[in-house]
């Protein structure tokens, strides 16, 4: 597992406090790109059954927690930026993350947990620098590369 010196940590909110099938739904998109170290029961405590996992995503370490009891809800002031390769990854993220979560604007939604994601093409610097790159991306809620190349 990759050494971070500083590590994200993303409370998650689940029935029981349970994070088995928060680990099993990132590992079924991320695929070979997630790796879960065990998970550590943590015991009854102020917000209920809780329980945390060392998780590793695309190389970058993160630790994840799960209590019974919502204690904070995962906001706008924290999202995950995917930079895909083309339509099909982009559609493949994004059909995943909306499939029991949300559709949001420009890229972005939510995923069945809460955590907010931007769904982006790589290149996207490139295509904001095409004309009316700006107003096509305020009309979409995925992104459509071709879109941007008419």
């Amino acid at each position: 597992m990759s050494v971070n010196k500083i590590v994200p940590c993303l409370w998650f909110h689940t029935e029981y406090g349970s994070l088995a099938k928060v680990i099993e739904y990132y590992k079924f998109i991320f695929e070979n790109n997630f790796q879960e170290g065990p998970i550590i029961p943590l015991g009854n405590t102020p917000s209920g059954n809780t329980e945390m996992c060392e998780v590793t995503m695309f190389g970058k370490k993160y630790n994840f927690m799960s209590t019974a009891i919502e204690h904070q809800v995962f906001n706008d002031a924290l999202a995950f930026a995917i930079n895909c390769a083309d339509q099909n990854e982009i559609d493949k993220f994004w059909n995943y993350f909306t499939q029991e979560g949300k559709e949001v604007q420009c890229g972005w939604c939510i995923d069945k947990f809460g955590l907010r994601w931007q769904v982006l093409p790589d290149n996207l610097g490139e295509l904001m620098r095409r004309p009316n790159s700006f107003e096509i991306m305020m009309k979409q809620k995925k992104i459509i590369i071709v879109e941007y190349l008419q």
